[in-house]
Parts: structure tokens; sequence; C-alpha cells
């Protein structure tokens, strides 16, 4: 079940409620009555903790070139390698 964050117009109140994605969005505040609005999250998004199947490419720096060019990236500071 979800969890939808809520913001008080009245008080400022933010508050969050898990809710079913068929319930109807809450109106009021559980605190002063007032009327409130659903805010719109990140989500949760996907977490790889690696270990997949899925080919890995290979760090890029910005200059486009793969990362870890002997003699030292000529982009440190675009230049990120695992």
């Amino acid at each position: 079940m979800p969890a939808y964050d809520y913001l008080c117009n009245a008080c400022g109140r933010q508050f969050e409620k898990r809710q079913k994605m068929s319930d109807p969005e809450i109106e009021s505040c559980p605190e002063c009555g007032g009327t409130v609005k659903r805010l719109i999250g990140g989500g949760a998004g996907v977490i790889s903790k690696g270990g997949s199947n899925f080919p890995q490419a290979a760090p890029q720096c910005g200059a486009g070139s793969p990362c870890g060019i002997q003699g030292g990236c000529p982009n440190q500071q675009f230049c990120h390698p695992s």
C-alpha cells in the first residue's frame, strides 16, 4: 500500500497517510480540519545491488571516452572511474 504525503493549506502541517490507490484523496487536516493538498513525491525507484545478468557499460569521462585512460584522464573533473 503506497504512502502519500499531504500538506495542510491552513496550518502548514505535513503528514503521511498509507492508502490504497483506489482510496479517495484526504481532503482535511487531521490536526486543524483545514484543506490539504497531496504532494508529489519522487517515489521509491529501483535500487540495484549488483549481481544482475545485465551487461555493465564502462564508465565514461566527460570527453565521452572510457575512464582509466593510460597516463590519466584529460578531464579529471568529470572522470569518475569505478
